[in-house]
């Protein structure tokens, strides 16, 4: 690592007045930042902690909405019985290590291409809460490791509407135990949405084709004669865009089945 200062501040605006000074940069669980700067691949000036602040801890239920602080860990994510798609998912994030480290709002804020929470959040409809604004799911990503943050802004909590159905599955690369490819489904009064992680070089997306068909027949048979195009999809040593093509495909109907 390089040499760095370290910041822990107590409130929001304490974190945001800390963000704001040239060369600083929000630490949250670490899973993420830590290996980077281990292989210096990173160098802040500054690092502020956000572990300590009050205002984006609690998960809460109410109105049809699970609302999570972004610096709940994906354990205490796996826990709440709430939104049980959102918790299986939790659930099978890395290893104990991880998951009791690991938060919510770092993986959405930095928003790897095979992360497991991107598809929770677009396949859930969510919202994303920060210091300054609530941005809709739809909006929030926008490419790889990119999503509509601006610098410094702070992501507070995430609101999920509490869908009627819901199932993540996942085809695990064995090493790292991130998604080779995810697929997130769920089914509520507003319709069907399918989002897929790890397959695409543009980060996550959302597969219309497979929405409109399990929009009037929620179910595997839906999706029979249906596949996902290859295009844009993430060709490497551990699958060709053909590959992870089939998987979308076989991944969404197990996940619609788990979920029904």
């Amino acid at each position: 690592m390089y040499a760095f200062d370290f910041e822990r501040p107590s409130t929001l605006d304490e974190a945001v007045a800390a963000l704001g000074a040239e060369g600083a940069q929000a630490l949250a669980g670490g899973q993420t930042l830590i290996p980077t700067l281990k292989q210096r691949l990173a160098m802040p000036e500054t690092l502020v902690s956000l572990t300590g602040l009050a205002e984006l801890k609690g998960i809460s239920a109410s109105g049809g909405v699970l609302t999570v602080g972004a610096a709940s860990t994906h354990a205490e994510v796996a826990r709440q019985t709430d939104h049980p798609g959102l918790a299986g998912l939790a659930g099978g994030i890395g290893d104990p290590h991880v998951r009791n480290r690991g938060t919510i709002g770092g993986s959405v804020a930095n928003n790897d291409p095979s992360a497991c929470y991107p598809a929770a959040v677009l396949g859930s409809g969510a919202m994303v809460v920060t210091n300054a604004r609530e941005i809709a799911a739809d909006d929030y990503f926008t490419g790889l490791f990119e999503t509509a943050l601006e610098e410094g802004e702070i992501i507070t909590a995430l609101r999920f509407p509490i869908p009627e159905k819901s199932a993540y599955v996942k085809f695990e690369q064995p090493a790292s135990r991130f998604a080779l490819v995810g697929v997130f489904v769920s089914k509520s009064e507003g319709g069907v949405r399918v989002a897929v992680t790890g397959a695409s070089e543009e980060g996550v997306f959302r597969w219309s084709e497979a929405e409109a068909a399990l929009a009037s027949d929620f179910s595997p048979a839906a999706l029979d004669g249906l596949s996902a195009s290859a295009e844009n999809l993430i060709g490497d040593i551990h699958g060709s865009p053909a590959y992870r093509a089939h998987l979308i495909g076989v991944l969404t109907k197990r996940a619609v089945a788990a979920a029904a």
